[in-house]
């Protein structure tokens, strides 16, 4: 008599999905239309070098697509480039709304749940050249073009992110990588070149991922609360959220006042934004220590990756159960992933970051999804392609596609819903 094996319990539900995440600009390649390009490319730009071909990922994707699907992904979170849909103001691109029609199909082809966002970070060079994120029209242009993307493309998917962390740009203000005012952006050579460029002035260059302005908070919630009622007009069965950059923030000695402003500032206003939404995208790689003057370093004897960073795969567990007291709507971890060369520390990441979630799925967070940031190596904003995030490794000269132990693992991990991981991870740090 054969008897059949028990499966493993796993508090992960049977319908979680487990995928990866991508954004257009980051592996496409020749997004020429954009406005990061432009930093890209002016004298003494703080970018680090050009996006390029990037990963090439607009001509490879259904190659790409079918590899994730081979790991045993059920799900591919990725993004729609404004810039080729609409690249001048009112007039849509029949042939890039086809490509992304085929990138959906190819997902459908391979088993995987399109987990579709319509803006990470990058914003068509005509929408900053009128003032960008900071102004007033902004919301109603992002409506228009979240409408005629869900109607042209919306039969095919259903889950929708609107917006890419809206939020980002103010931790990176606490970390001194952009401009607390407009003002402040006439004395930055890489806003200076942009606007000269785009006939303006560099304070009224406001780009999505680097403004951190009272202006950029009021105009990012008006054209996600505008792009939700776009949507769903279209489709009222659309399940449409934002994803938020939310930090486990730590104070140092001293530390605690600071802390407690940026949980508010960064957190928490966000989250609130997200009530009654259908779900929010939480996405978090560590812990923010904070001092009285800001960061800190690493303490002494930290884990740290090769770049000096420390690694802390226990913050999504704490960004998911802030998250679940402030907002009741489901959550899906729509990025989560580690910095390093070395590949050993990020299987070490994933099995104890996604434990983290299975622990906070079994004292009742509604966690419908976990995207590993990122898919493959890729351009990484200012950075260049330094940063090592991927669990593909890319060859820059010959775009051939490597995988690393930690697409096996998580892989295998997706396989088995979580099961392979057994108990809970540790919750005593």
């Amino acid at each position: 008599m054969t008897v059949a094996a028990t499966p493993a319990a796993t508090p992960f539900p049977e319908d979680f999905l487990w995928g990866t995440a991508t954004a257009s600009h980051q592996v496409e390649g020749g997004n020429t239309n954009n406005d990061v390009w432009l930093y890209e490319h002016v004298p003494n730009t703080m970018y680090a070098e050009s996006s390029g071909d990037a990963c090439d990922h607009y001509n490879r994707y259904r190659s790409d697509i079918a590899l994730l699907a081979s790991l045993g992904l059920n799900a591919y979170r990725f993004s729609l480039e404004w810039s080729r849909i609409e690249p001048a103001p009112g007039e849509f691109s029949a042939v890039a709304i086809a490509h992304y029609r085929d990138m959906l199909r190819a997902c459908h082809e391979h088993g995987l749940t399109p987990i579709v966002t319509y803006h990470h970070f990058t914003s068509p060079a005509w929408l900053i050249a009128r003032g960008g994120w900071e102004d007033k029209a902004t919301p109603g242009l992002f409506a228009r073009y979240c409408r005629r993307v869900t109607a042209e493309l919306g039969d095919m998917f259903d889950l929708v992110c609107t917006m890419n962390e809206p939020n980002l740009a103010i931790l990176l203000r606490e970390m001194g990588l952009c401009e607390a005012t407009p003002g402040a952006r006439l004395n930055n050579p890489t806003w200076v070149g942009a606007a000269r460029a785009l006939g303006t002035t560099a304070d009224r260059v406001a780009g999505f991922q680097l403004s951190a302005t009272q202006e950029a908070f009021e105009v990012k919630v008006a054209a996600h609360r505008a792009a939700v009622e776009a949507i769903k007009g279209v489709d009222p069965a659309m399940r449409v959220g934002w994803t938020l950059a939310n930090s486990d923030f730590h104070a140092a000695p001293g530390g605690e006042e600071r802390v407690a402003r940026m949980i508010e500032e960064n957190n928490l206003r966000y989250l609130r934004v997200s009530e009654g939404d259908d779900f929010v995208g939480l996405q978090t790689y560590n812990r923010t220590v904070l001092g009285p003057d800001g960061p800190v370093p690493p303490a002494e004897g930290a884990v740290v990756n090769p770049a000096g960073e420390e690694i802390w795969p226990w913050a999504i567990g704490a960004v998911i159960r802030q998250a679940q007291e402030i907002v009741k709507v489901p959550i899906i971890v729509t990025e989560n992933g580690l910095n390093t060369e070395d590949d050993a520390q990020r299987v070490d990441f994933l099995r104890t970051a996604i434990a983290e979630v299975g622990a906070a799925i079994a004292d009742g967070a509604p966690v419908g999804g976990y995207m590993c940031w990122s898919a493959m190596d890729n351009f990484e904003w200012i950075f260049g392609y330094g940063p090592k995030f991927g669990i593909i490794a890319v060859d820059r000269d010959t775009q051939e596609r490597t995988l690393k132990e930690s697409a096996r693992v998580y892989g295998e991990i997706a396989r088995t819903n979580g099961a392979v991981l057994g108990g809970r991870a540790r919750r005593d740090r």
